[in-house]
């Protein structure tokens, strides 16, 4: 990964800038030597056809991308849009991510059985290390080392 070929990423977004969006980028933009190129327009079409001109644009944000991050606080009220993501990238050979709810402890959702390759939790080191593994398949092998004094 460079900053010729940054890691394409899609964000679940039902068309809103949610918290939990915002929040994913703000981790994306802090990761040192890591670059990205964000595939998710949360703007609402400006042209009609209702629902199926809404799918067929999340088809083609979906379509650029390498890797899908999953927002778990969508589900409750866009849960058909967020369904038809996670379907769709599945379809399309794309893994996905899933962000649980921020700072909460959730249950498992039966509806993403299937749909989900990787569940990451809200810290920057694993959602980039997450990240890297799915879309490019690289082994980040980092270390965590611990000091102390010997008395």
């Amino acid at each position: 990964m460079s900053q010729r070929e940054p890691i394409r990423v899609f964000v679940t977004h039902c068309f809103q800038e949610s918290d939990d969006y915002l929040r994913v980028f703000e981790y994306l933009e802090s990761a040192r030597n890591f670059y990205y190129r964000n595939c998710s327009v949360p703007a609402i079409p400006l042209q009609g056809g209702g629902q199926e001109a809404l799918r067929e644009q999340l088809r083609a944000q979906i379509t650029l991308a390498e890797v899908v991050i999953a927002l778990t606080s969508l589900y409750p009220t866009h849960q058909d849009l967020l369904l038809f993501e996670l379907n769709y990238a599945k379809a399309s050979d794309k893994p996905v991510l899933l962000l649980p709810l921020f700072g909460r402890e959730q249950p498992e959702i039966k509806a993403f059985a299937g749909l989900v390759d990787e569940n990451v939790a809200w810290d920057e080191r694993a959602l980039i290390d997450a990240v890297r593994r799915q879309a490019r398949h690289e082994d980040t092998t980092r270390w965590d080392t611990i000091e102390f004094k010997l008395d």
